[in-house]
């Protein structure tokens, strides 16, 4: 039975995941290529906040209790947005520094191996005359 439940809620986990639009959007934003758009992406958070604001209102008006439903998944789609701007942002400084790291390490990279290979001893063919032997 706890397989079942298990089961259920990951398929619904995975279905939410690749429908809901802003599921879609922080998945972008999470790319290599859309690192830079976390900043911006946070003011997504304030159309959440005004719609949130909107429905507690009507809530308070007398309009249906099933709106506060509506208030929790606007709250949580602003969180969402806005932790997202600053984890962006490190992931991008992190990526960078990768970045550069790997176009400094391959020159400095050869002159190293350049000096290792002239100093190696490495194994050669003898000549004819030992019968193919390997020698030092």
């Amino acid at each position: 039975m706890f397989g079942f439940i298990f089961a259920i809620v990951v398929r619904g986990r995975i279905i939410l995941r690749r429908l809901m639009p802003t599921n879609l959007v922080l998945d972008a934003i999470h790319t290599r290529r859309g690192l830079k758009w976390g900043v911006p992406a946070m003011l997504l958070a304030v159309p959440y906040g005004l719609a949130a604001v909107y429905c507690v209102g009507l809530v308070e008006r007398g309009a249906a209790g099933w709106l506060n439903l509506l208030v929790v998944l606007f709250v949580w789609n602003g969180l969402k947005f806005l932790v997202a701007g600053p984890v962006t942002v490190i992931q991008l400084l992190r990526v960078r520094a990768r970045e550069a790291r790997a176009r400094r390490l391959p020159v400095a990279g050869m002159r190293e191996t350049d000096a290792l290979a002239e100093r190696s001893d490495e194994l050669a063919f003898a000549s004819a005359g030992d019968a193919g032997q390997l020698s030092r």
